[in-house]
């Protein structure tokens, strides 16, 4: 039987998604968490306790397991665990990123350096260090700009600006984001682009990237916070768009060096130019991949594990329609004491699912200081715009209940 070990951080939502997908692939699972989870209660001696944060010591560690009982493939479900899967698929003769390549995609000035030293387009961009002269450096790079941490993800801390005493502000505010979050208090001070903004999903295989997905985001994102909610697939950029979204993304991958397992990147389209934002070694966050199947119904993790494993992709053809998901905004900081309208929302022709993950009683903050939705909800239709709009009467449903705290 095939032993995969999946790194799993505490705060993940996808840990039964990949769960099922190895019992449809019949491969016994061994989890690796920083906190031993309710799950343990169901793998128990396969649950083991990891410090993600110590990349050196967990990777000891998980050889040390498998070389007590072997394992065929070690797969990180978020960033948090990508440093430590590269360095011990590497000891082990795994499938495996290089170290480099997942370090330059977790950091965000080395992945523009990498960018910018393979001439991939993207924004133009500065370092800030806590003694940087934030003003200079956004004038340096052009108006509007848009301050961010280098270490956090999924747009939390990230802000426009317009002016001086905005960017001046908005450091400040990053910087303390980012420090709450026990991040890196450099910052990336980049030039806005305008432009269509897209989601793609990809899947590498000895270094040859494999285009899966393309969303689109209909909300536009102009900021001055870069909240997402909204992913919609099939694409609906025309053709020529298209072809540069996926000759961008897979020059960008390659700049990185990255040549195995999942590509999730962000990018933004002008006519038929795309433009990098983001490049994560990991596949799309949330439970947004319950928005994609591909052939007979085969879900985004049961490919990265039959990746890992190298298993054959059967994948070709997806039989559903468009889909898409929306993440849940957060409007303003509170206790959530209710989400009221779900029956309404699931009674919406199109939408197939709602998942609320933040439970009763939680104190919830929008962004840019949060760092969750409070929850998804999942539609497929004839094509992107009905998807689109069946989100949108869904979410028209639903009333949210907070209580200030």
């Amino acid at each position: 039987m095939a032993r995969v070990l999946l790194l799993l951080p505490t705060e993940t939502y996808r840990a039964k998604d990949f769960l099922e997908a190895a019992g449809v692939l019949q491969a016994e699972v061994v989890v690796a968490t920083d906190r031993r989870l309710a799950i343990s209660k169901v793998l128990g001696e396969r649950a083991v306790s990891l410090n993600l944060n110590e990349p050196e010591a967990s990777a000891r560690r998980i050889v040390d397991l498998a070389r007590r009982d072997h394992l065929d493939a070690i797969v990180p479900v978020d960033d948090q665990g990508v440093v430590v899967a590269a360095l011990a698929a590497k000891r082990l003769g795994l499938r495996h990123n290089p170290i480099e390549a997942v370090l330059a995609a977790r950091d965000k000035a080395t992945m523009r350096d990498a960018l910018g030293a393979a001439q991939i387009s993207q924004p133009d961009y500065r370092v800030a260090t806590i003694d940087s002269d934030i003003v200079a450096l956004a004038d340096s790079v052009g108006w509007p700009c848009v301050i961010k941490p280098l270490s956090l993800a999924a747009s939390r801390g990230v802000i426009r600006a317009d002016d001086r005493g905005s960017a001046i502000a908005a450091a400040e505010r990053a910087r303390a984001i980012s420090r709450a979050a026990g991040g890196d208090e450099r910052l990336l001070i980049e030039r806005y682009l305008p432009g269509h903004e897209v989601a793609v999903e990809g899947l590498l295989a000895g270094g040859v990237l494999e285009i899966l997905a393309v969303f689109d985001k209909p909300d536009p994102l102009e900021g001055p916070y870069f909240e997402e909610t909204l992913y919609v697939t099939p694409s609906r950029r025309p053709e020529a768009a298209l072809a540069a979204i996926t000759r961008t993304t897979t020059a960008a991958a390659a700049a990185l060096g990255l040549v195995e397992g999942p590509v999730h990147a962000e990018l933004r389209v002008q006519g038929d130019r795309a433009a990098v934002l983001e490049v994560a070694a990991r596949s799309i966050g949330g439970l947004c991949s319950r928005a994609l199947r591909f052939g007979l119904g085969i879900s985004l993790e049961e490919l990265i594990l039959r990746h890992a494993l190298d298993l054959p992709l059967r994948h070709r053809g997806r039989p559903w329609r468009a889909s898409g998901v929306m993440m849940i905004p957060i409007e303003r900081r509170g206790v959530l004491e209710a989400v009221e309208g779900q029956e309404d929302a699931l009674a919406v022709p199109g939408v197939l699912g709602l998942s609320v993950t933040i439970p009763v009683g939680s104190a919830v903050e929008p962004l840019p200081e949060g760092d969750r939705y409070l929850g998804f909800l999942f539609a497929s239709g004839e094509d992107p715009g009905a998807v689109e709009r069946a989100l949108r009467t869904a979410h028209s449903c639903l009333r949210i209940v907070l209580r200030s705290g």
